[in-house]
């Protein structure tokens, strides 16, 4: 069974986001790396870029397939995890640790369509 951590806002497209304060760390779930296999590659979006929630924001390949990223808050980007471009395997190792994108949220309010780790196990069964 794939990690879910209690706390976190979960996209029904295996996103999450861990928020503190006015930022969101957005990343994919331990489901997602397990179902991909061993990533090869994250394709992220630029600081400063503006994202929104539901629109793809950058790709993750592994050996087997490529998955389209699909952010689940909308804001502008503030950093990128860069030790995964070096190292995308970080993913596997620890989907919540290694967060892709931080965003300053511009609407908070959207964490409230998002699912909570009791509703997100129940996509994963």
């Amino acid at each position: 069974m794939a990690k879910i951590i209690e706390g976190l806002y979960y996209s029904e497209s295996h996103e999450y986001v861990r928020v503190e304060g006015e930022f969101g760390y957005v990343g994919i779930t331990d489901y997602a790396q397990s179902q991909l296999g061993n990533v090869v590659y994250v394709d992220m979006p630029a600081e400063e870029d503006e994202v929104t929630a539901g629109e793809e924001f950058g790709a993750v390949e592994s050996v087997k397939a490529a998955s389209d990223l699909f952010s689940p808050v909308s804001g502008e980007v503030v950093e990128v995890n860069s030790a995964l471009e070096d190292e995308p395997e970080l993913i596997n190792q620890d989907a919540f640790a290694n967060w892709i994108m931080k965003v300053r949220l511009s609407d908070p309010s959207e964490l409230e369509k998002l699912l909570d780790a009791e509703a997100y196990a129940k996509i994963c069964e």
